[in-house]
């Protein structure tokens, strides 16, 4: 019983905390931290700066305010954070179990999701373990039809999509990226409009192997792929063999996420991931990675011939 209590009572005072309302909110705006988890950390830190130095609410020197000012400051009378969903059987349904085989992910219809924590994190843009802090007491190892799951609310990736479809009457609107300026030392996406003017930043990681990063400079997207497959590659094939390669399906589990945003330098790109945690680290085979709600928002801003430039 106390443990129940005691459950209910950190999941209130989770949900009721600034910093996890500013993250939602800076999100929402297209200031993203990546995976939203409550936590006042460096990520949380530099979009908060970034966003209050391009609305001049900041200004070098200035000592920056923590979350709970931030956000009376910024975002008070800012339209609730959340939303409750019902799991529902299409849900359920839309699970994958992906093999390890190669062969086998080959033969999948598609790379979805593997569970339903995994789903509505996702949908939430959070972190698994904020998910689990916003609705202790549910077994998501056995989640059934008629569940309520509290999220932040966003809508759903399908509608990005909707929005880089730019011969489709009625689609959502993004307003359209003129320049995707990458930083390489501090591990940032940001879209910038045609007046200079910030449209989105986002964190993102990078090549472990310096010699993998794409150069410094001028670059333009080529491709812009909502729901990408992927060829995998085999890191090494015994001598005398042939290479092994498999067409792997699309998916939120695809290698590279649900949106590809190639660059005219073969095989880079700017791309998602199955794994948001991950984020703004090095760590990834040299292209530029982003969670994946963040590379659909980014894929609906831009089209083949948007320049991208790399920086130090």
């Amino acid at each position: 019983m106390f443990a129940h209590l005691f459950a209910a009572l950190f999941a209130v005072s989770f949900a009721d905390s600034k910093t996890l309302a500013m993250q939602i909110h800076l999100d929402r705006v297209g200031y993203s931290c990546s995976a939203i988890d409550g936590q006042w950390g460096e990520k949380s830190k530099r979009v908060l700066e970034r966003y209050l130095v391009d609305n001049r609410l900041f200004k070098a020197g200035d000592r920056l305010p923590g979350p709970e000012r931030a956000h009376d400051l910024v975002f008070s009378g800012a339209p609730a954070p959340f939303r409750t969903e019902t799991v529902s059987q299409a849900d359920l349904d839309a699970l994958t179990t992906i093999p390890d085989d190669p062969a086998k992910k080959a033969a999948l219809p598609r790379m979805g999701y593997e569970s339903v924590k995994e789903m509505f994190a996702e949908r939430g843009h959070l972190s698994q373990i904020a998910l689990g802090k916003l609705n202790p007491g549910i077994d998501w190892n056995d989640v059934r039809v008629g569940q309520k799951i509290v999220i932040p609310d966003f809508p759903p990736m399908a509608d990005e999509f909707l929005a880089a479809d730019r011969g489709r009457p009625n689609r959502p609107k993004r307003p359209e990226a003129a320049l995707v300026c990458v930083s390489v030392s501090n591990c940032t996406v940001t879209a910038y409009d045609a007046a200079g003017g910030t449209l989105a930043f986002f964190p993102c990681s990078i090549a472990a192997n310096k010699a993998k990063v794409p150069p410094r400079g001028e670059l333009k997207m080529v491709s812009c792929i909502p729901w990408p497959n992927y060829t995998y590659t085999p890191d090494a094939t015994p001598p005398g063999k042939k290479v092994q390669r498999h067409l792997w399906p699309p998916g939120e589990n695809c290698p590279v996420g649900v949106a590809w945003m190639g660059l005219n330098l073969s095989g880079y790109g700017i791309h998602g991931t199955p794994r948001p945690e991950s984020i703004g680290f090095t760590g990834s085979h040299g292209c530029f990675r982003l969670a994946n709600w963040n590379a659909a928002r980014l894929l609906a801003m831009c089209r083949p011939g948007t320049k991208v430039i790399v920086t130090p």
